[in-house]
């Protein structure tokens, strides 16, 4: 058995998974704020899915951050109570097993990759739309990390193709101006959409809007699809993949992946665009599933 543990913000969540993926259990609890009671959370949760389902697992972990290819350190992490703990050796010792530890976008990327909406593709980018902006990448089935496990981070690099009303662009929380995260995520659409128009909308009033055919939402839609179609562009121009997977709240957007498909080919270096983009196919559960494929059927 693979289990899966999705460390998040408030809530943790583990499921089990057989070997060819089928669902054996699933169960959640509040996310402790501490860093012992998060230790604590997840060893019970891995102890009750194995008394619950009579096996043994693997147990992969992923998390909103990253743990230092040298120190082995969580950093990057916005459940700041993980920053500078060894989590990965601190669960293996309390597990007496390895454990895998992982970025949460790249579990969401392995998911869909594996048995999701992008199953059986070679090379894929999950491109995750919230009220932050961030990525995976697996190639051959594997997350793909690099020296400073920063990979996917498309959402703090500059909005291409700026036009002169996106210059400088929004002020980010990293400490620069004009991040695609800025302009894409949740947050963004809605500063756009009151910066144009001045009225204070949420995203979901705004595609409501959009789609009664208001005049102000559809072109407050039309720039977001510009400019998630230029952001995207870049990662394909550089990564060349065959699949993007849009997730996080902003995916559920209707038509989105169309509309971004079709805004491509202007930004692409190629006279024929054949990446495809679509929408999750796991939903919430993404990230847990990708947590427990960390572990590949052949162990490697």
């Amino acid at each position: 058995m693979r289990i899966g543990v999705d460390l998040g913000g408030t809530k943790i969540e583990a499921i089990g998974l057989a070997q060819e993926g089928e669902e054996l259990l699933r169960m959640r609890v509040p996310t402790p704020t501490n860093y012992p009671g998060t230790i604590d959370a997840i060893s019970d949760l891995v102890a009750r899915v194995e008394s619950q389902t009579g096996r043994t697992g693997t147990v992969g972990v992923g998390i909103p951050g990253a743990a230092d290819p040298v120190t082995g350190l969580i950093k990057n992490a916005n459940s700041i109570w993980l920053i500078g703990h060894a989590l990965e050796a601190d669960l293996s010792d309390r597990l007496s097993r390895p454990v895998r530890l992982q970025n949460d976008a790249n579990c969401f990327a392995l998911s869909e990759a594996v048995d999701g909406a992008a199953a059986g593709a070679d090379i894929v980018f999950g491109a995750i739309l919230g009220t932050g902006v961030g990525g995976g990448i697996v190639v051959h089935g594997r997350p793909l990390e690099g020296s400073q496990r920063i990979t996917g981070e498309w959402g703090h690099n500059p909005l291409p193709w700026p036009t002169a009303r996106e210059v400088p662009g929004p002020e980010c929380y990293c400490g620069l101006r004009g991040c695609i995260e800025t302009f894409v995520s949740g947050p963004g659409m809605e500063r756009d959409h009151v910066t144009e128009t001045g009225e204070r909308r949420t995203t979901h009033e705004i595609a409501s809007a959009m789609h009664a055919g208001a005049a102000a939402a559809v072109a407050t839609y039309q720039r977001y699809v510009d400019r998630l179609a230029r952001g995207l562009a870049t990662v394909i121009n550089l990564l060349d993949p065959h699949v993007v997977v849009l997730g996080g709240g902003m995916s559920n957007l209707q038509d989105l992946p169309e509309h971004v498909a079709s805004a491509l080919p202007p930004y692409v270096f190629t006279a024929d665009v054949r990446t495809r983009i679509v929408k999750n196919a796991h939903g919430d559960s993404s990230g847990v599933r990708g947590a427990a494929w960390l572990w590949p059927a052949d162990g490697g």
